[in-house]
């Protein structure tokens, strides 16, 4: 498969120590060398594959120097792309990293498309699809638990796991036709039946294992959406802080100082947690401080975990008790704040109202109970421990809802072999597993879905 040369900055924009143009095609190397002079005047056209070179990026018409810079030669196929790779090294500057980008794309590359260069690493074979989703989902990772699954992925982890899936299906189909077209014996039919239910109870055993890590992937990916709840100046705000470790948010002992959502990414064991700190929920009259409550309310339907924070200072309000009614049924944690101050909550109530919650006393001015905190919501989602040595985590919603799929076609052909179905049509239903699990690897895909996962990619990527 050929493809026209493509170029683009690979590393941030912004000031840097450097900056990385890639060049990847047939003609990567002819334009670096017609764009570069090293000061042995030898050309990059004569030298050894991944190889690095001193040189200037000089305008071939006019000879002016453009960058001092340090040129990477790699020729295919052993690059990310399989093709000829190029990867300029200049200044990190705004300025120097587009003069150079603009002087590569005049001499006739093109400037690559978002998540182009993986696009071409997955159509030339050197990766599969859910390896080079998880290339995104290893420059997103914002733990290091995150990263290690998606390593895991990156290295064929879970393609190697549904390639053998696949073939498992596909060995049975072979062998039912052989059963069906060359039958030695008069129980054929029982035979197939009997095979069938093996490997269709193997594959659902598989595919089930995969979906149980689930949900823990999806968290390690996605991070946990976790809203912090109560009524004005019980700590909110403080909590943010505590775990943040920062002061992302002001605290004084005016109810009503937050007045908006604030949002903060925060590593809990491990666990990404998208944080948020609500306004106060509260009747109001002030018209800001009541929009800020009305997106508080609105933030609690997308929440995975909620943090629900009382006074241990205060009575138990009716407006407290309407924070649990607002939460019930949803994953949360009760944090009993100002525990350094006299006991006024009344905690037999406070128990009775979370009865299936976990409660974790604080007193965040003296930074007690934190540890205790973070304990929990690591045991709530986690059971408190996360292997991600030892298992295939399956963290992508495409993925997931895939294997979804797979695993229903899988039980429907299972519960038809149990009700004596004619084999042509189990096989229907076997064929359409073997087809989905095809799927997450792009084995069996359609060119718009590949299109549209590639867009998601960083410019350079």
């Amino acid at each position: 498969m050929e493809f026209d040369t493509i170029t683009a900055i690979s590393t941030p924009l912004g000031e840097g120590a450097i900056a990385i143009v890639r060049i990847s095609g047939d003609e990567a190397i002819e334009i670096a060398d017609g764009i570069f002079k090293g000061p042995g005047g030898k050309g990059l056209l004569e030298v050894n594959s991944h190889t690095i070179h001193y040189g200037h990026l000089i305008q071939p018409k006019t000879g002016e120097i453009i960058e001092e810079v340090m040129v990477s030669v790699m020729k295919g196929p052993k690059t990310f792309t399989r093709e000829d790779v190029v990867e300029i090294n200049c200044h990190g500057g705004i300025v120097s990293v587009n003069r150079v980008l603009q002087l590569i794309l005049s001499q006739g590359a093109r400037l690559a498309e978002p998540g182009e260069f993986t696009k071409r690493a997955f159509l030339n074979g050197r990766i599969d699809l859910s390896q080079a989703e998880a290339v995104m989902d290893l420059i997103r990772a914002k733990t290091d638990k995150a990263m290690n699954v998606a390593l895991g992925q990156m290295e064929g982890r879970l393609s190697k796991l549904i390639q053998s899936l696949r073939q498992e299906i596909l060995q049975t189909l072979a062998q039912v036709e052989v059963n069906i077209d060359y039958p030695e014996y008069d129980d054929v039919e029982e035979m197939t039946h009997r095979l069938f239910l093996e490997k269709g109870s193997f594959v659902k055993t598989e595919i089930e294992k995969l979906l149980h890590t689930a949900q823990q992937g999806k968290i390690l990916r996605d991070g946990l959406a976790t809203v912090i709840i109560g009524r004005p100046n019980v700590g909110k705000s403080s909590l943010l802080n505590s775990l943040v470790h920062e002061n992302k948010a002001i605290v004084t002992d005016i109810p009503g100082t937050t007045r908006d959502v604030i949002e903060e990414y925060v590593n809990v064991r491990g666990v990404p947690l998208k944080l948020v700190d609500t306004a106060g929920i509260r009747e109001t009259e002030d018209i800001v401080e009541r929009i800020g409550v009305e997106r508080s309310r609105a933030v609690l339907k997308e929440a995975d975990l909620i943090l629900l924070v009382l006074n241990y200072s205060d009575e138990f309000t009716p407006e407290d008790e309407k924070l649990f009614q607002a939460v019930e049924g949803m994953d949360v944690i009760v944090i009993i704040n100002k525990t350094d101050l006299p006991q006024k909550i009344d905690m037999a109530k406070v128990k009775a109202y979370a009865a299936s919650h976990k409660i974790v006393s604080t007193s965040l001015l003296e930074d007690q109970g934190v540890d205790e905190l973070e304990e929990a919501i690591a045991s709530l989602f986690f059971e408190g421990a996360l292997e991600t040595g030892d298992l295939t985590y399956v963290s992508n919603a495409r993925h997931i809802a895939l294997l979804g799929q797979a695993l229903q076609s899988i039980s429907d052909a299972i519960e038809a072999i149990e009700m004596g179905t004619p084999i042509d049509l189990v096989q229907i239903d076997f064929t359409k597993a073997w087809e989905l699990l095809g799927e997450i690897i792009g084995e069996s895909v359609q060119d718009n879905l590949i299109n549209q996962l590639f867009s998601q990619f960083c410019l350079g990527k």
